[in-house]
């Protein structure tokens, strides 16, 4: 018999109640309301963008990188994987909370992840620090833009004013990036809008659904031509 979940934490936000549960020593959910944002034991697409936001970096002297949404930490991870000792890493995440869970409870799933002295939390939304970065040009900018949302592209999203996927943000996107920079951006399924808006931008598209069998998530990346 499977063993119940317990909440070890739980807060309330504008979209519901945040939780973090567990079952067994490494069985982790992070939920708001009745929806599962993250599940430490399926984790594979999450992996898979950070590593993939970032191909080619190891290359390059001092790599930046933005990841927007901490989770579990697990895209960090990826992230950090595959970046040199030199890189910087900043991290956009809304709930103060996530970060006290990443260096507490989940923080032997990445590793520690957060503790890695190439990586700053910012506590905000991943959306205004991009717009600072496209207007500020320059040291502001980063190579790669690594966005694991629990919300993702989809049908429904505004074309022109979506605050992450519309044209207007990615017109940000392609400001905040250096040149040959990426985006790579989680969806739950592929969006063949956001595909097109993107290229639109002048990105180079390109879309993975990592793993096999049973529900597979979208991977969008979208590199500066």
């Amino acid at each position: 018999m499977a063993q119940p979940w317990k909440i070890i934490d739980r807060i309330e936000t504008d979209e519901g109640a945040l939780e973090l549960r567990q079952r067994g020593e490494r069985d982790f959910l992070i939920m708001i309301g009745n929806q599962v944002l993250m599940n430490s034991l399926a984790n594979r697409s999450e992996v898979e963008l950070g590593r993939l936001g970032c191909r080619g970096l190891q290359e390059r002297e001092r790599p930046r990188v933005l990841v927007g949404g901490l989770g579990m930490g697990c895209t960090l991870r990826g992230v950090l994987d595959s970046l040199p000792a030199a890189a910087g890493i900043v991290v956009a995440e809304l709930n103060p909370v996530v970060l006290e869970w990443c260096r507490g409870p989940l923080a032997e799933l990445t590793g520690n992840a957060v503790a890695d002295p190439r990586v700053e939390v910012r506590i905000g939304d991943v959306a205004d620090l991009i717009r600072r970065s496209a207007a500020e040009g320059g040291e502001a900018r980063f190579d790669a833009l690594v966005l694991d949302l629990y919300r993702g592209p989809h049908a429904k999203t505004d074309p022109v004013g979506d605050p992450l996927y519309g044209s207007r943000a990615i017109e940000n996107m392609r400001r905040a990036l250096r040149p040959g920079g990426t985006v790579a951006v989680w969806g739950e399924q592929y969006d063949e809008g956001f595909d097109r808006r993107l290229q639109k931008a002048g990105f180079t598209v390109s879309t993975t659904r990592p793993g096999r069998g049973g529900l597979r998530h979208a991977v969008f990346l979208g590199q500066l031509k």
